[in-house]
């Protein structure tokens, strides 16, 4: 599993002009991406990386503060742009693998005690969100 981690004050996505999921922050703002070979532990390893990791302010973390998530999938997490102009997507699993897995990393993070508000799996999104530092990191899991 790929995931790109932003910290936020805010963080929003709506679907057909409807506000989905919605976060008020400090909280993480999370793009998910699942590749061929992921599992339920994966989406276990990466719900506890992100509940614990220490990059909220004053090096705190999700379970310190009890700061929520908006988890977000996001196949393109995996194109591959390295030949010519156009990116494949070759390593992206497709949505009936991916869905169940992003899914788990929801189900794993709520088991955790954290707040997890959400995209629509497959669809056409719009997200929101103010990056607070501004603070990106990449995760592999």
């Amino acid at each position: 599993m790929r995931a790109v981690v932003q910290r936020v004050t805010e963080a929003s996505v709506t679907v057909a002009g409807e506000t989905v999921g919605s976060i008020l922050g400090p909280g993480l703002c999370v793009l998910v991406g699942v590749t061929h070979d992921d599992t339920p532990e994966t989406a276990a390893a990466l719900a506890r990386k992100l509940w614990s990791l220490r990059i909220l302010e004053g090096e705190k973390s999700c379970s310190d503060l009890g700061a929520p998530l908006l988890v977000i999938s996001q196949f393109t997490l995996y194109g591959d742009a390295r030949k010519g102009r156009r990116p494949t997507w070759n390593g992206a699993a497709p949505g009936p693998v991916a869905e169940p897995l992003v899914d788990e990393v929801v189900a794993r993070l709520r088991a955790l005690g954290a707040t997890v508000a959400t995209g629509r799996f497959g669809a056409d999104m719009k997200v929101s969100l103010v990056n607070d530092g501004p603070f990106t990191v990449l995760l592999e899991i």
